[in-house]
């Protein structure tokens, strides 16, 4: 078996219109989030054999601030093709993972990440969680799929079972949708 996180970066920063998309750094609120994250990742006690992530400043930052709260720093394999991929862009790059990880988290952009959960866990009604991303994969969202494969180069469509869908807003409320007065 094999296990997939997917942690989407944290708010990002629109302040300045003319940075570019790749240059976008975090919010405060996202600053935040990220480091809410982080703590309930590392509470969770999953482990992770390699981290691929999208080089795009948000992202980087996002892990900045997660590796805050999990104490310590892990190696990052930075892959530029990960940033805005799409969902087989994303597959392929897990496909052609070297050296077997058991276990992978990849941080980066929507729609992609949020597309891999729509192509690998079945759309058949037996995924509440499912369900739940396709109302929103929100910034700082972290999934967790398991897959019953041996090796990444495996993975189908339909071969994934979504075990866990944590957002900022599930841990701090003030993390959630701005709602207008």
């Amino acid at each position: 078996m094999k296990t997939l996180a997917l942690f989407r970066h944290a708010k990002s920063e629109w302040a300045d219109p003319r940075a570019r998309d790749f240059d976008r750094p975090l919010n405060q609120r996202g600053a935040t989030g990220a480091q809410v994250m982080g703590a309930y990742i590392k509470g969770s006690g999953r482990a992770f054999d390699r981290m691929l992530a999208s080089p795009a400043v948000r992202v980087a930052e996002t892990i900045e601030q997660a590796s805050k709260a999990w104490g310590h720093s892990f190696p990052v394999e930075w892959d530029r093709r990960i940033y805005l991929a799409s969902s087989a862009t994303l597959i392929d790059l897990l496909r052609d993972l070297e050296g077997d990880p058991a276990s992978v988290l990849m941080v980066g952009h929507n729609p992609g990440l949020e597309d891999v959960i729509f192509d690998l866990v079945p759309d058949d009604g037996s995924s509440p969680l499912r369900d739940m991303v396709e109302e929103k994969f929100p910034t700082a969202a972290f999934a967790v799929l398991e897959l019953d494969i041996a090796s990444w180069d495996q993975i189908e469509e339909g071969s994934a079972r979504l075990v866990e869908l944590t957002r900022p807003r599930d841990l701090d409320a003030a993390l959630g949708p701005e709602v207008a007065d």
